[in-house]
Formats: structure tokens, C-alpha cells, sequence
């Protein structure tokens, strides 16, 4: 309890981009853009939200977790 309170103080990690994340899970889990339309919706939605020309709205976090397990706090930042 020591360690990770210190950890906590001094080394703390912060989350990571919120875009950078889906397309860490994309890669790792070998998606494709069109596997997101589900969660996002059109192509072309989904081309603005990972060129952050769109924000991530709250019913797109939610079924991103839902569907990818992508921590609704690391969403929540875009």
C-alpha cells in the first residue's frame, strides 16, 4: 500500500488520448473501421472522430465500452 501510494505521488500515469486508445484496440485486436460503425456509426463519422475533427459523444463512449472494453475514462476526455 506504501509502494502505490508513493507511485501515486510521485509517477503518476496519466490516461491516454481517448483516439489514440481506440486505435490501439483496433490494431491489437485486428478491427477494421467498419467493425466500429456499430458503436460510432457512419464511415464517415467514424473518419472525423479519429482525424479529431469530431467529438466522441456520451451514447458513442457507451457502446465503445459496451462493445471494446475501452474504459469509459479514457474515452471521456476527447
Amino acid at each position: 500500500m506504501l509502494v502505490e501510494a508513493y507511485e501515486e505521488m510521485h509517477h503518476k500515469i496519466d490516461l491516454p488520448d481517448p483516439i489514440e486508445a481506440i486505435k490501439y484496440v483496433m490494431e491489437s485486436q485486428g478491427l477494421s473501421r467498419k467493425e466500429l460503425e456499430s458503436c460510432i456509426g457512419s464511415r464517415a463519422r467514424i473518419s472525423e472522430i479519429l482525424n479529431r475533427k469530431r467529438k466522441l459523444k456520451l451514447p458513442m463512449i457507451r457502446k465503445l465500452y459496451a462493445h471494446f472494453h475501452i474504459p469509459a475514462r479514457v474515452l471521456i476526455q476527447a
